[in-house]
């Protein structure tokens, strides 16, 4: 059964009103930080803003940047499938950026370590090989796990608006576009000043959506929701059946790990300007990863009260009459956010390609299908001013992580002398132009198997495993050594790639989907640690690096 208090059709996005609204917040944060390229002058300016960054610019760009478009859909899909379950993930990474703030683990010796980058670091320890190993690994989980973004954030703001999908391609370019000219430009600078406009907006937002929620909907009728909907795993992790033990242990261990290597979240502590302000803003920024969950799952279960669970209303009359009627009861009768699972593997391979990417899309497009209807005439140029801001801090500031990973570290032994700054940065801003033409081919020919925030955590595994691992041995075990740095990134990274791999394979398709993203995640920790901790003890002490 589910609870649904109304059907609303169409969308309130006015093009005057909220255009103009979207149009100048725009135009503010585009002359923002294309202004910062004056005051680009070295190539530590371009990465890491010169290591300046005070510890009010920093709590506002960490939450900036790690609340995307992407994040707000995620999350809401999370509610929408799980109810307050779905949160969990935020209160694990909460508790594990307050442990480590407050101990300075890890990131009070990366800081003073003076490193531009986690491999810039390993270097020091484990020698060229290891830091050139290690930027391919971040490289490459880093654009896999961002490769989505662009196509996530261009169905919000078709749904939202009341755009065909059919503009997705053309969103995607625009929304790219504008962050690229100014992250090229003006490097992190540009990032920082953007991040706390951005910030302003989206938390503006976030209140405002959140209050009308509670105010429009009522709490009374959320709760009762989740537990129609969901039972008791709504509201205890362990007793949902997609989530329990495996779910939470993952979900700890791969946010420790995010807090501690996340190119992206710990550029902040390598442009703190002492250790002292990086570990401030990790506790005091802890807490709004619980809000950057919890409030937009919010969201998701008032979408679920509102619109229900109907994923065949995203197929075309066309789509649906060219399903068996038999096929048609059972995805109307599916449990919430899982339309293919009462399918036959036969019934479900008959399906068009395309008919089950928009039935796999039907909990996340929800929230945005619910907003679009929910908020009026003004409101909804905030609401959608306040996604581009979370999604233009998120890109340029990933896009300028992965960039400066690839020119410090990938490109390093083909450097026989040094560079100026000058040409430095020249092709760190053609290698972020780069980036970001992958991300748009990327964004549109990848489909997502399943929840959108477990791919996320399985390819950000690909280095968080291994790099966290390097970087604890780094810091704190005097045994540690490249062949244990080395057996380390290949296990780590071997484990999520062939789970990605297998998921793609009809033949193996169904094996990987019983594993499951928890298992495989964990796996990868463990083969990460094994590697390390087996290959420093095989290597002589005597020729320890």
């Amino acid at each position: 059964m589910v609870v649904a208090l109304s059907q609303p059709s169409g969308t309130h996005f006015h093009w005057l009103f909220d255009g103009g609204i979207v149009g100048l917040y725009l135009l503010v944060t585009m002359a923002a930080g294309i202004a910062m390229r004056r005051y680009v002058g070295k190539l530590e300016d371009y990465l890491v803003a010169g290591r300046e960054m005070n510890l009010h610019l920093g709590i506002a760009s960490l939450a900036a940047t790690e609340f995307g478009i992407i994040t707000c859909m995620y999350t809401a899909q999370a509610g929408y499938t799980q109810g307050f379950s779905g949160a969990m993930p935020g209160i694990c990474q909460a508790v594990a950026m307050a442990l480590i703030g407050w101990t300075g683990f890890c990131i009070k010796p990366l800081r003073q370590a003076g490193a531009m980058t986690l491999p810039e670091m390993f270097e020091k320890r484990f020698g060229r090989t290891v830091r050139w190993l290690s930027g391919m690994v971040i490289v490459m989980g880093g654009l896999l796990n961002m490769g989505v973004f662009l196509q996530i954030g261009g169905k919000f703001l078709c749904t939202v608006a009341g755009f065909d999908l059919s503009n997705l391609t053309l969103i995607m370019t625009a929304l790219l576009l504008m962050v690229v000219i100014y992250t090229v430009l003006g490097g992190m600078l540009s990032v920082l000043v953007t991040d706390f406009l951005q910030f302003v907006v989206m938390s503006a937002g976030l209140l405002v959506v959140s209050v009308l929620i509670l105010k429009n909907i009522g709490w009374d009728t959320l709760v009762k929701t989740v537990q129609v909907n969901h039972g008791e795993g709504g509201f205890n992790p362990l007793a949902n059946p997609s989530l329990g033990w495996a779910f939470l242990a993952n979900q700890f261990i791969a946010n420790a790990a995010a807090a501690l290597t996340w190119q992206a979240v710990i550029v902040r502590i390598l442009s703190a300007k002492d250790s002292d302000t990086s570990q401030r803003i990790y506790t005091r920024t802890s807490f709004f990863f619980v809000c950057r969950f919890l409030l937009p799952g919010i969201w998701g279960i008032a979408a679920l009260a509102t619109l229900g669970w109907a994923p065949l209303k995203q197929l075309t009359q066309e789509e649906r009459l060219a399903m068996p009627v038999a096929v048609q009861e059972k995805i109307a009768g599916s449990a919430v956010g899982a339309p293919l699972a009462k399918l036959t593997p036969d019934e479900v391979s008959k399906l068009p390609a395309a008919t089950q990417a928009k039935l796999s899309d039907a909990s996340l497009l929800a929230m945005p299908a619910f907003l679009s209807s929910f908020l009026p005439i003004g409101l909804m140029g905030l609401l959608i001013a306040a996604m581009l801001a979370a999604d233009m801090s998120t890109n340029s500031s990933y896009m300028l992580s992965w960039g400066g990973v690839i020119y410090n570290d990938i490109l390093a032994p083909f450097r026989r002398t040094a560079w100026s700054d000058q040409r430095a940065i020249l092709w760190n801003r053609c290698i972020v132009a780069l980036i970001g033409l992958y991300l748009l081919v990327f964004g549109l020919f990848y489909q997502i198997e399943g929840n959108v925030w477990s791919y996320l955590l399985l390819t950000g595994s690909i280095y968080l495993s291994s790099m966290s691992v390097l970087l604890i041995a780094c810091c704190y075990w005097k045994r540690a050594n490249n062949w244990g740095a080395i057996g380390g990134i290949l296990l780590g990274a071997a484990v999520p790639v062939a789970h990605l791999t297998l998921e793609k394979l009809p033949t193996t398709a169904a094996w990987a989907a019983s594993i499951g993203k928890d298992l495989a995640g964990i796996a990868a920790f463990v083969g990460a640690a094994l590697g390390m901790i087996v290959g420093s003890l095989l290597k002589p002490s005597s020729r320890s690096a």
